[in-house]
């Protein structure tokens, strides 16, 4: 198919971009695209591209801008039931980590998601992925952590691969058994830790290579934070996880900075995710790092907190930033990654161009896929999102709406019923 008379292409490069190069879109104006299988073949003015391949069928893009799918770097995607009695709770003074202290929070969920069985938990994550599809997340990472035990962390590794495998969505899976300390740990969470490093690491490793041997090994996460997971926790979780194979994520300075994103760059982690509480000295160790620092600033938001991820600096130190939703049951039930990009920019100065390349080339490269998806460039997978509007900058002037008018997702056209 050849997409054609884009009233902007936007073909940011296809490797991921820091500094002052953050932000270049490359637009070509009446742009075109050609699409084979599932992939790029072609990219271009659109007389140019019409006149070399008269024969293909076609999709006028006349008025619409056309820029790569969003790649949500950062989600809990899978779970059962909601805590909207926490957000109850939130407004009436009570903090998260009180909620979770008094037996809420994630242990909340954890009980709900353990008693659901896998078609349950199937049908409640199908809903979501599909809203945050027609909302333009064409990949996204997903997130274990609601079981805090084998089975049940194993049970949403498998509604992930299963939901990958229908489609549209592509899911990126990451094993989050370091999510919290689960009821019955709270007096020795060191035994906790050593059963995710004796038992359930090695078992997933061995389960993965059964049933999808065929995939990278999943990334391997932790909440490194006061009250969940301490630094010494979190560095033997990610070296026994390293030994076997697996790429590393972390929850970092979220509310306390303890070292997490330290930690992360001197491992090598691919990402280190949150960084609201992250030090002027952390900041600049991203500059000489391949570690992304991915930006989460609904977050902040749903808890209404004012401070945001220091996005600026990141991009200042010369650090790889990327953005994320961290949609999850607790803090943000949103998957919109159109609100994100109009949040970053309000809530952390980020100019549009710079919020669109943190949530596609950049995103991409912290979930180690930015030679595949990402940006628009031949060779590359064909995931684009056709804009209702003319102009990109409407998805950070805009906010609340959905401004995704087709999706293109493997060369697949999606018309979006939104």
């Amino acid at each position: 198919m050849l997409i054609h008379s884009a009233a902007q292409l936007l073909t940011p490069s296809a490797q991921p971009q820091r500094g002052s190069r953050m932000g270049e879109l490359s637009i070509i104006p009446n742009g075109a695209v050609l699409i084979e299988g599932e992939t790029i073949a072609a990219v271009g003015e659109s007389a140019d591209l019409l006149r070399r391949y008269p024969n293909e069928e076609r999709y006028d893009a006349s008025g619409h801008a056309v820029l790569p799918g969003f790649v949500d770097p950062h989600t809990h995607l899978v779970w059962a039931s909601d805590r909207a009695a926490e957000f109850e709770m939130r407004l009436e003074g009570k903090t998260y980590m009180e909620i979770m202290t008094a037996g809420g929070g994630i242990q909340s969920t954890v009980n709900a998601t353990r008693s659901a069985s896998t078609a349950e938990l199937i049908a409640q994550t199908a809903r979501r992925a599909q809203d945050i599809f027609a909302l333009g997340t064409t990949t996204a990472e997903a997130k274990s952590g609601y079981g805090l035990e084998w089975t049940s962390e194993l049970k949403q590794m498998e509604v992930l691969l299963e939901l990958d495998r229908q489609g549209p969505l592509e899911i990126q899976p990451t094993f989050l058994a370091a999510h919290a300390i689960p009821s019955g740990f709270g007096d020795r969470p060191d035994a906790y830790v050593q059963q995710i490093c004796a038992q359930m690491l090695p078992e997933l490793k061995n389960w993965w290579e059964r049933h999808a041997s065929k995939r990278p090994l999943p990334f391997v996460d932790v909440f490194c934070e006061k009250g969940a997971f301490s630094l010494e926790q979190t560095r033997l979780i990610f070296t026994t996880a390293q030994e076997l194979g697996f790429p590393l994520k972390v929850h970092a300075d979220e509310f306390e900075n303890i070292g997490g994103a330290r930690l992360a760059i001197e491992m090598g982690a691919v990402s280190a995710d949150h960084l609201v509480k992250t030090s002027p000295e952390e900041v600049r160790l991203f500059g000489s790092s391949s570690t992304a620092a991915v930006a989460l600033p609904l977050t902040p938001f749903g808890l209404n907190e004012l401070e945001y991820t220091p996005a600026k600096a990141i991009i200042a130190a010369n650090g790889l930033l990327a953005l994320a939703s961290d949609l999850n049951p607790g803090t943000a039930w949103c998957g919109n990654m159109q609100f994100v990009i109009a949040l970053a920019c309000r809530a952390m100065h980020l100019t549009p161009a710079q919020a669109i390349t943190a949530a596609t080339i950049n995103a991409a490269a912290a979930i180690q896929r930015e030679e595949q998806l990402g940006s628009i460039h031949p060779g590359k997978q064909a995931d684009l999102l056709v804009l209702r509007v003319d102009d990109y900058r409407h998805l950070a002037y805009r906010f609340g709406g959905n401004l995704v008018k087709d999706i293109f997702k493997k060369g697949r056209l999606y018309q979006n019923p939104c």
